[in-house]
């Protein structure tokens, strides 16, 4: 019964209103109130809407049954309007080389890896900086001794980063306390994320930088995506300790980058053997080079092992980055390093094309 007289409203205001048939979305009838709904006006905007709608309600409250008219004009949708990129307005990228380390789970010392492998970086005069991704649970801040620092800056170039050991660096760690957890949704994890990769101002006035490298959050999820899909990421490095369980999580951050077609660099091996700081000698506690015998079944480089050793945890707690100093630790990374720069400027490189002369 409804919808006849939803049928016989129609043909009322077809008969009664004959320039409304362009606009009218809807109508119905319930209870006695008659419900019209309008498209919104064309962009002449010539039409007098107070004219229309008292000429539909005229209409149809002369009908039998119509108590009360409602009549609804759809709102035009706009879109919506784009936030300004201060830092790559002109689509440039960040770096020369932007490099991903990953690890597909916590716990094997990622954090630790990109640092260092950031302070080696600057050891062989590269521009440097450092994102660092993990929201949840920032390492930058004490890796490079900034638990105290006053916070992060925008100014109208861009969020400054902080500098420490030549490396400039950003992180939530410098948005909240050591001590706050933050308790953040998807989107705004990936908001930060997004803003951390398009609009810091890397230059700073000292240049473009050469190398930012991203610690990832571990995992495969939407931040990991985020940055994957929101920035022209060179390659990725994987880092994994020997171990099989640390090696199965390492597959599936491969696994990740391959997907969004990102070249995977190569794998370090994290913990890799003891390195006893009294006699020197290598202890191989979680059972050395799962990690490269992993690279070798990939078909991609290993780049290199970090032994573990006393020195390059106090060194951690203490805000230094071993690899600026002296030792086999520093050597460990600087090798690490050039291995990885190494296979960057090469795995985007296109492949030689072939001409047959006559």
């Amino acid at each position: 019964m409804a919808d006849q007289h939803s049928g016989a409203l129609r043909a009322e205001l077809l008969d009664k209103l004959p320039g409304i048939e362009e606009r009218l979305r809807a109508v119905e009838i319930r209870g006695g109130i008659a419900t019209v709904i309008l498209a919104p006006p064309g962009g002449s905007g010539g039409e007098d809407e107070q004219a229309i709608r008292l000429g539909v309600e005229e209409a149809l409250m002369a009908l039998e049954g119509v108590t009360r008219v409602r009549v609804i004009v759809e709102s035009e949708r706009k879109p919506a309007p784009q936030k300004s990129r201060p830092v790559q307005a002109s689509g440039k990228p960040p770096a020369r080389l932007i490099i991903a380390v990953a690890s597909g789970k916590g716990g094997v010392g990622k954090s630790t890896v990109a640092a260092n492998l950031a302070g080696a970086c600057v050891k062989q005069g590269l521009r440097t900086g450092l994102v660092d991704a993990d929201v949840f649970g920032p390492s930058a801040p004490r890796l490079f001794g900034l638990t105290d620092a006053p916070g992060l800056r925008k100014t109208d170039s861009g969020i400054e980063p902080l500098r420490a050991h030549g490396v400039k660096l950003v992180s939530t760690g410098f948005l909240v306390g050591d001590r706050e957890p933050v308790v953040w949704r998807g989107p705004m994890v990936t908001g930060a994320i997004r803003q951390f990769l398009t609009e810091v101002d890397w230059d700073g006035g000292d240049g473009p930088l050469d190398v930012l490298l991203i610690d990832m959050p571990p995992g495969t999820g939407d931040a990991q995506l985020a940055i994957a899909q929101g920035i022209p990421i060179s390659g990725a490095v994987i880092v994994s300790t020997p171990q099989t369980v640390a090696l199965d999580d390492a597959r599936k951050a491969m696994a990740l980058f391959e997907r969004t077609e990102i070249p995977v660099l190569g794998m370090i091996e994290n913990m890799s053997f003891f390195l006893c700081p009294h006699c020197g000698e290598g202890s191989e506690i979680f059972g050395r080079g799962g990690a490269r015998a992993e690279a070798e079944l990939m078909g991609i480089p290993f780049l290199g092992e970090i032994p573990l050793h006393p020195s390059l945890r106090e060194a951690s707690d203490a805000g230094r980055l071993v690899a600026l100093e002296d030792g086999p630790l520093a050597r460990a990374f600087a090798g690490a390093a050039v291995a990885m720069l190494r296979t960057a400027e090469t795995a985007n490189r296109p492949a030689p094309e072939i001409v047959f002369e006559d």
